[in-house]
């Protein structure tokens, strides 16, 4: 294969070590590694706390050594109509074996079990996204950050359904808005990556057991406007890879030119064993000055 050909979609290559090593040598020095955990689903059960901790000492092993972690959501195991004990025992067995097993940063976006649906609690202050958001101190569920010439763009995917008693994936008019305006006053020259739980676009949904004539596909398992935000990339070639997670699935798509990775949960399925053919996992990505990308799904 020519090296033109091998190098024009360099972050749809699953590579082996010995090969990372050979292309980099060939595009660069990477500016930034990155790692991708998402769907820990933390609680003091299955054995969840000793393997997420081996998960993070597994990451911290990585040479060249990663430079920051994005945690794609439902960090706790679940908030959906819990007790405010056990959110909290949730939350203190999270934050406490961050501070004791990790020491590089980590950026955040919320998943739908990181969100206190109980309707029974609508008055409380800490009701919805809050509680989350203050154990994170985070301003608000979507922003954006710059490192090392790349930007990072992190959304906040989930959202009531229509009828107000569930969650569907999409943005809403006004994070699309500001999305807009992000795009738009980003230096075309930049690379950009974009976080979501939900994944924007995704082939896992097509694997399902019992089909007959057609695919049943749910707003909570993917994003209601996807035509919307993709046809928003289009219009920014600098867009370059969307990172998700929420299926506990593994695929990779790539569409006009932007690269579409549903990585799997660390949580693998909910802590007891692989969820189909995915083990528990997460990824690693190089970032390279000029848009490009090397990246591969780990097994710790």
């Amino acid at each position: 294969m020519e090296r033109r050909s091998a190098l024009k979609n360099i972050g749809g290559l699953l590579l082996a070590p010995s090969l990372v090593t050979e292309v980099s040598a060939s595009i660069g020095k990477p500016v930034l590694r990155i790692a991708h955990i998402t769907d820990v689903h933390l609680k003091n059960e299955f054995g969840a706390p000793a393997k997420f901790s081996k998960c993070l000492h597994h990451l911290q092993q990585q040479t060249p050594k990663v430079d920051f972690i994005l945690n794609g959501g439902d960090i706790v195991f679940d908030m959906n109509k819990e007790n405010i004990k056990t959110i909290d025992d949730q939350w203190k067995l999270y934050n406490s074996i961050l501070k004791s097993e990790n020491n590089i940063p980590v950026h955040y976006c919320l998943g739908n079990h990181d969100i206190w649906w109980s309707e029974n609690n609508k008055g409380q202050a800490v009701y919805g996204k809050q509680y989350s958001l203050d154990q994170l101190q985070m301003a608000k569920p979507y922003y954006s950050f710059e490192q090392a010439g790349w930007k990072f763009i992190v959304l906040d995917s989930v959202h009531l359904d229509i009828d107000n008693t569930w969650y569907i994936g999409k943005l809403g008019d006004e994070q699309f808005l500001w999305l807009e305006n992000e795009l738009k006053n980003t230096n075309v020259n930049t690379p950009v990556l974009v976080l979501s739980h939900i994944p924007i676009l995704t082939a896992t949904l097509m694997i399902e057991d019992n089909i007959v004539n057609k695919w049943q596909m749910l707003g909570g398992d993917m994003h209601t406007d996807t035509s919307k935000i993709i046809n928003l990339f289009y219009k920014h070639p600098n867009v370059k890879l969307c990172l998700s997670g929420h299926i506990h699935l593994r695929d990779k798509v790539e569409y006009n030119n932007v690269t579409y990775i549903c990585n799997g949960a660390v949580s693998g399925a909910w802590w007891e064993g692989n969820r189909r053919q995915t083990a528990p996992g997460y990824g690693v990505l190089d970032l390279f000055a000029d848009g490009r990308f090397l990246e591969r799904y780990v097994n710790y």
